[in-house]
């Protein structure tokens, strides 16, 4: 059994496995449980796993305003993947965007097999939009401390609806980028660069925190934050293990492709910390391994064990150097480095899934091994990765545009520096 995406491009190639032979669809017990038990650890990686390791890295004053959009933003999307993402990125054959016949879950039923031929639809429906979901709650970490709640749940009604869901459709879906032999296992592109460009856009449209630059902007606890990255580890499993569809070797590869590369990655981040500032950090620890998950996930069902540590190994140097080098250059206030490490990461991991598929080098080949070139594969992904900014960007900049028009995107001045625990919510996290 193939991942789910390759699954989906052979479907689009004509049926190959089904016209020589293979068995009809049927429903499987143990795929079955893999992928509940998966969906399961990708909420946890989101609440609280990414709730949690960002609520460490923001000032106290802001903590519960982060939990509070992670949990809610998660609840929206869900919500709004089972009434329309759903059919759009799944159903369909269009190259941009799916059909409208599973709108509200219409003709889906416990025993319906949806993409996936042995496990229930409702499984494979609840499992994607836990990918929707976590993707629109990474952009939190942009523009954190300094937006209107209204405005993150406006902007992400939107930003799912012309963001999210096409890309899962060009990409997974059997759109554009599927036709065109795009490699992206588990979400490089749908997931990290689509939600590391809008966090980036949104840093820049909101504009800097009050006192960026001249004030201390430390995190208020590690020990969270440390917390909230090993549930993402822990997570992580269900999100790339998850991918391959089915409890076979394909979720075996991407499983220990994610222990490896995470642990390359953390190791690579230290050594850049150590070697540039003398001292390696706990926060730098748990940066470089959500670089590496970040960076294995478009390649993990498809390179060999040691091209994601190869890549884990890079990403951890590269991302340190977007979270401090880059995010100099580009002058934007990203709170918690959510382009830094999910953009630049996945741009890494993308075009790298290219290079480390290769038969040669250990990969499995991608769709189609006996025609594999790595070539011609690194230039699709590249093609893969600048047609994903490019998206991203514009449907970002307009829906923060309609936001602010709408509600308005930040806060008062004196409300941002209230905090937004008491000034958005009326609670704060912790008593005095």
């Amino acid at each position: 059994m193939k991942s789910p995406l390759v699954f989906l491009a052979l479907l689009l190639a004509g049926g190959v496995a089904l016209a020589q032979g293979a068995p009809a669809p049927r429903i499987d017990s143990g795929d079955t449980a893999w992928m509940l038990t998966s969906t399961l650890l990708v909420i946890l990686m989101t609440v609280p796993g990414l709730a949690l390791f960002y609520g460490g890295l923001t000032r106290s004053k802001n903590m519960l305003s982060v939990l509070v959009q992670v949990f809610v933003v998660f609840s929206l999307i869900s919500v709004l993947w089972a009434v329309y993402g759903y059919s759009l990125a799944f159903s369909g054959d269009g190259h941009i965007v799916g059909g409208l016949g599973k709108l509200f879950l219409i003709g889906v039923a416990p025993d319906s097999i949806g993409a996936l031929p042995t496990i229930p639809e409702y499984v494979f429906i609840a499992f994607q939009g836990t990918f929707a979901a976590i993707t629109c709650c990474l952009i939190v970490g942009a523009f954190a401390e300094r937006i209107r709640f209204s405005a993150v749940l406006l902007f992400m009604v939107l930003w799912f609806s012309f963001s999210y869901v096409p890309m899962a459709h060009i990409v997974w879906g059997g759109g554009l980028l599927a036709r065109d032999g795009a490699l992206d296992f588990a979400g490089g592109t749908v997931v990290h660069i689509n939600s590391g460009i809008a966090g980036l856009v949104g840093a820049y449209m909101l504009g800097k925190r009050v006192g960026f630059g001249r004030e201390a902007f430390t995190p208020h606890s590690l020990t969270l934050t440390m917390v909230g990255a090993s549930l993402l580890w822990v997570g992580w499993f269900g999100f790339n293990a998850g991918s391959a569809g089915a409890a076979n070797g394909t979720a075996g590869l991407a499983f220990i492709n994610t222990v490896l590369a995470t642990a390359a990655a953390t190791l690579g981040w230290s050594a850049g910390e150590a070697l540039h500032k003398g001292k390696a950090s706990m926060l730098g620890a748990a940066s470089g391994a959500v670089a590496g998950l970040v960076a294995v996930t478009p390649a993990a069902g498809f390179v060999g064990p040691m091209g994601a540590l190869v890549i884990g190994a890079l990403a951890g140097p590269v991302c340190l150097w977007g979270v401090s080098g880059l995010k100099r250059l580009l002058k934007a206030d990203d709170a918690f480095d959510v382009f830094g490490v999910h953009g630049v990461g996945g741009m890494l991991g993308a075009i790298l899934t290219g290079v480390f598929a290769a038969p040669a080098l250990g990969g499995t080949g991608g769709v189609d091994p006996a025609s594999f070139s790595l070539g011609a594969q690194v230039w699709i992904q590249i093609k893969s990765v600048l047609f994903t900014v490019a998206w991203s960007g514009v449907v970002s900049f307009v829906a923060y545009k309609l936001v602010d028009v709408l509600v308005g995107l930040r806060v008062s001045e004196e409300q941002e520096r209230q905090g937004l625990d008491i000034s958005s919510h009326g609670e704060t996290a912790y008593s005095r």
